[in-house]
């Protein structure tokens, strides 16, 4: 029970991370159906910058929780132009061109925010300097640390917010009524172009503040950390339904918790190797159910990918509609 008590909060932490930035995958999904695979990059350059900003204040004698708000205040608007710049260069030119032309600028785009980063940061993995104590509670027999509650508390408080922006205001109107129809949203008036750069720049902030947590909570950040981060968030995003902003929130969450479980147990499992009472064929064959739990748990978010893919292309919460028109 204490295993499953722990690796649910340890999934729901990661859960969350993986919940806001599959947000920013399916809000631009939602607006221009593209599926935008340099965001997992601009999630890299918001960790890489707060990584920058924290080394710089971390001897200035500051309260940790400013630092690292100085941090993400840095990050944010960097991500916000790189988005920006993304949407204006990238994809508007090829809005009216067919879907595999904007989804392989997305992969160049992708590559080249990856090099950029490179030749900024170096290809050395970076360590965040450790200026928040570590204070740990124990909750149901798990270990719960605080940095765990900051990021549920505010990866839950940022969906919230976003979930109010696109159903109670005018923008979240006007954003919902580009992703139905962008020609008679034209037609009533709606700014098409400023509507869809203003997804992607709200997008990009989402995943300035995603790369501060994951930096924070794993103390390390690297050029290609966004890669596969950005799989699993879009993962996620098609679990809970690509396109649908509570279901990117659900999508996130259940592969956090599939991920860690998933992992926990082979892992805890494989760990009876070493007591001499695991699968004999495993442990005779140098212990590689052992490596499995540990070095594999990727594995189980793909997984999900594909049995989604399968069974249910449209995801938990999504619906099976026509191609528009």
């Amino acid at each position: 029970m204490d295993i499953f008590v722990q690796q649910l909060v340890n999934g729901l932490t990661l859960g969350a991370v993986y919940a806001v930035v599959a947000l920013g995958y399916t809000m631009v999904y939602g607006i221009i159906q593209l599926i935008n695979f340099a965001h997992g990059e601009v999630v890299m350059i918001g960790a890489m910058v707060a990584f920058s900003v924290i080394k710089r204040l971390a001897d200035a004698g500051l309260p940790p929780v400013v630092v690292v708000l100085i941090g993400t205040a840095c990050a944010v608007p960097v991500c916000m132009v790189v988005g920006y710049a993304m949407e204006r260069l990238a994809y508007r030119p090829l809005r009216r061109a067919p879907r595999l032309a904007p989804l392989i600028t997305a992969i160049g785009v992708s590559i080249v925010l990856q090099h950029v980063a490179m030749l900024i940061w170096s290809r050395n993995v970076l360590a965040f300097p450790q200026i928040i104590p570590a204070v740990s509670f124990t909750i149901a027999g798990a270990s719960v640390t605080g940095v765990q509650v900051a990021i549920i508390g505010v990866c839950l408080v940022i969906m919230g917010a976003l979930a109010l922006l696109v159903y109670r205001t005018s923008l979240g109107r006007a954003m919902r009524a580009t992703a139905q129809n962008p020609q008679v949203a034209a037609l009533m008036g709606v700014d098409v172009n400023r509507v869809i750069a203003t997804t992607f720049v709200i997008g990009a902030a989402l995943a300035a503040v995603a790369g501060v947590l994951v930096g924070t909570y794993y103390g390390l950040a690297q050029y290609t950390m966004g890669s596969v981060l950005g799989l699993k968030a879009f993962a996620a995003a098609v679990l809970g339904g690509i396109g649908n902003i509570p279901g990117a929130m659900l999508g996130g969450l259940l592969l956090g918790v599939v991920e860690a479980l998933g992992a926990g147990y082979i892992g805890d499992l494989t760990d009876l190797c070493n007591y001499g009472i695991g699968p004999a064929e495993s442990c005779a064959d140098g212990g590689h159910f052992v490596l499995f739990g540990s070095n594999y748990q990727d594995v189980f978010a793909f997984l999900v990918l594909i049995l989604v893919l399968v069974f249910r292309p449209s995801g938990i919460l999504g619906e099976r509609v026509g191609d528009r028109a």
